[in-house]
């Protein structure tokens, strides 16, 4: 079939994009290769479509299919999608993601080479054709190309050569591909899928959680952007979650499992009222998180996949807990982030967790009591406070008992408690023991940036503080203050504020915070306390997760590399990324961003930017899978130049 044909259909709705398959990932060098490739009439590779009746099957986009029987795209689609933008200078309806990646093409008519639009080199120079312009104005649009060279007695010799060249572009629009159709009744959607994930052995592979939504959509074609919807309002909120994470919290909801072949046998009515019913259990755990915990946004909340166990906990009480039951959930969540139960082998332990709830006759202290045996204990010790960075998993429950407790602010002596205050764009990571001087006195950068030396203060008062030591600007603190330094486990011997007992200050401070957290801990059990006694592991000495973010100031330019990456339309990284053994949750080490599932997702490899980190680090990493970024601004050029290929704008 003639590619001006394929087009065609697209336009028709005779050819789209199946439900499952995800968005446009080519880069620029992606399309200048495949009009190179067509210019010469070298082989580009031939279609593979399912043909099948269009009111049986759900497609991409918004664009209304054909009635009778339709071509859905199994293989070719980031070709066919290519072509349709450069030669229509528009996406096709079914699209998703970075339009810039096509627009712009031009080709020269002297090194019959393809680059895109660059004002400085091309705009006084006439032999850089537009290829969408002359592709839409077609054989009809060829003599005003030639009439402007023409034009120019220099450009005449040429003319015939120019023409020749012209027209051979013109021609890519005749290329035949050939089409091969996957047909029959006995094609399912499984089937389809199953042959799908065949064929891009090499590329895209389609995850359990895709085939299980791929279904849903079939059924009800708005779910997908439904759920995008929900992601976003939370996305607003403060909470990143990705679209599997809301998947799973759907499918426990409505079928207790955690694994999504459960959903294949569900209605697309029954989906629908599962989703309500899981969003709306989904606010209500974030609400009481946030409002007991303080775990008020995405960098804080640990142990996200507790939540889905929530939601079924939740719809089995049919929503109705009392105070005292809803704490000891909040027990439950917090135990399970700070011991990592989430960390590792996240779907065999929801289907645990799940399991329990199902079968217990209390399955709150059935629950308590598996994550205990799991774990070997849930008090907290000294010991579990040595970590470093902000990206420990102490890190969170340090911002835990800040919110939670009586911890006041230094600079103004107001609560910092959850209701009292509202979100961390008011609170600030402060070292205690400021960094520039701990460097001075030979501290190394885990002693520097030890949880132990951080706290939580408003911005005025972090600025106001500066890099002053303790033994100068406590005593003013205690003066306008008094009970302030305390409120935040501060050791209250003066010889501990001199930084030449800076070990013995992180140790006192220890264990003022392990025992802190066992009585928050305690206030959530209303008086069962048994479940804070027994031996916990062995934790004297713990240990030390590898990498990790080192300050405010790391954490802002890695924060602003996110937002960098969003706004090319690619998905944003897992800030303090936890990299935890699979079978025991066990944190290993604290990448400083990474995208376990690629940034182009499971098209391409993970990816983790590791800045200021040791060989250690970067080799551990890199054994994963992980191709690795020491700087931000080698990263930005990986992903201009082989992300997105925008290099040459």
């Amino acid at each position: 079939m003639k590619i001006s044909t394929i087009l065609d259909h697209i336009d028709s709705g005779h050819m789209a994009l199946p439900e499952f398959q995800r968005g446009y990932v080519w880069n620029r060098d992606q399309v200048r290769g495949l009009f190179d490739s067509l210019y010469r009439r070298h082989p580009v590779g031939g279609l593979l479509v399912w043909a099948t009746d269009s009111s049986t099957v759900a497609h991409r986009g918004e664009g209304r299919l054909a009635t009778g029987v339709v071509k859905l795209l199994l293989d070719g689609q980031q070709r066919i999608t290519t072509l349709y933008g450069a030669v229509r200078g528009r996406p096709p309806k079914f699209f998703e993601g970075n339009v810039q990646t096509f627009t712009g093409l031009r080709f020269h008519l002297d090194s019959a080479a393809f680059e895109f639009y660059q004002p400085v080199k091309m705009r006084d120079d006439p032999l850089w054709i537009d290829v969408t312009e002359l592709l839409q104005k077609g054989t009809e649009g060829l003599g005003s190309f030639v009439a402007q060279l023409s034009s120019q007695p220099e450009r005449l010799p040429k003319v015939g050569d120019y023409v020749g060249k012209l027209s051979q572009l013109l021609g890519i629009l005749d290329v035949e591909l050939h089409i091969e159709e996957v047909t029959g009744a006995d094609k399912s959607l499984d089937v389809v899928v199953d042959i799908f994930n065949r064929v891009n052995s090499g590329g895209t592979k389609l995850s359990k959680g895709d085939l299980a939504l791929a279904k849903i959509c079939a059924d009800w074609p708005e779910a997908r952007e439904e759920m995008k919807n929900h992601l976003k309002s939370w996305s607003a909120a403060g909470y990143t979650f990705s679209l599997d994470w809301l998947l799973r919290s759907v499918n426990t909801a409505l079928t207790g499992e955690a694994k999504f072949s459960f959903l294949h046998e569900k209605s697309a009515q029954e989906v629908r009222e599962a989703l309500a019913h899981a969003t709306k259990t989904i606010d209500t755990c974030l609400n009481i998180i946030s409002g007991r915990l303080g775990l008020d946004h995405d960098r804080v909340l640990f142990g996200r996949y507790a939540i889905p166990v929530m939601v079924r906990y939740l719809s089995l009480r049919k929503g109705t807990i009392d105070a005292t039951e809803r704490d000891k959930l909040l027990f439950w969540f917090a135990q399970s982030g700070m011991w990592g139960r989430f960390s590792g082998s996240t779907e065999s332990f929801i289907d645990q967790d799940l399991a329990t709830i199902e079968t217990a006759d209390n399955p709150l202290d059935a629950l308590l009591e598996q994550l205990r045996l799991w774990h070997g204990g849930l008090r907290v010790e000294p010991g579990h406070f040595s970590g470093w960075s902000l990206g420990a998993r102490f890190y969170p429950a340090l911002y835990m008992l800040t919110r939670m407790g009586t911890a006041c602010d230094w600079g103004t002596g107001l609560p910092l408690k959850a209701e009292m205050l509202g979100k961390l764009n008011r609170l600030e990571v402060h070292h205690i023991f400021p960094k520039a001087q701990l460097y001075k006195h030979g501290h190394a950068r885990p002693e520097v940036n030890a949880l132990a030396n951080f706290c939580f203060l408003t911005k005025e008062t972090n600025l106001r503080i500066s890099d002053r030591l303790p033994e100068e600007y406590f005593p003013e603190i205690e003066a306008s203050h008094p009970g302030a330094l305390a409120s935040q486990w501060i050791p209250m011997d003066r010889e501990l504020w001199k930084i030449e007992n800076y070990g013995a200050f992180l140790e006192a401070r220890k264990q003022l915070l392990a025992a802190e957290a066992n009585r928050r801990m305690t206030d959530l059990l209303h008086g069962e306390e048994q479940w804070l006694q027994g031996s916990a592991p062995a934790v004297s000495a713990p240990p030390t997760p590898l990498g990790g973010i080192d300050n405010e100031a790391e954490e802002q330019a890695l924060v602003a590399l996110n937002d960098w990456v969003t706004e090319r339309g690619l998905p944003a990284g897992d800030l303090g990324f936890d990299f935890a053994d699979p079978q025991t949750g066990a944190q290993q080490a604290v990448f400083d961003i990474a995208w376990p599932a690629g940034l182009q997702e499971r098209l391409s490899g993970p990816v983790a930017v590791l800045i200021n980190e040791g060989a250690e680090v970067i080799a551990l990493a890199s054994r994963a899978g992980y191709r690795c970024f020491t700087s931000v601004e080698a990263f930005k050029d990986y992903v201009q130049k082989d992300v997105l290929s925008a290099g040459a704008n």
